[in-house]
């Protein structure tokens, strides 16, 4: 790895944890326990993926055209998927 494209995953990661505190109103407690749920959502999500392709279960694909790349001018938005740290997908303070 490059030192440039080091130092832009440190940026990339330093503004990263920047925007999940701010979602959390700088309350760093609530900032982690969000990441900790999110980290358990995702786990539980790859366990049953794994679960479904042992079964022999495929995902349907209707074309086999590239996935789309998520709308820069809805941050929200990635590929019809809600951001986990959303202030309205985990509250602060829970």
């Amino acid at each position: 790895m490059s030192v440039t494209s080091s130092l832009s995953d440190n940026n990339r990661y330093e503004q990263a944890c920047d925007q999940a505190i701010a979602m959390c109103d700088g309350n760093l407690r609530s900032t982690i326990k969000a990441l900790i749920m999110a980290n358990e959502y995702l786990e539980t999500e790859l366990e049953e993926l794994q679960a479904a392709i042992a079964a022999g279960c495929v995902p349907a694909r209707t074309s086999m055209r590239r996935a789309t790349l998520p709308d820069p001018s809805n941050p929200e938005r990635h590929n019809g998927r809600c951001h986990l740290l959303r202030r309205n997908a985990i509250p602060a303070g829970r």
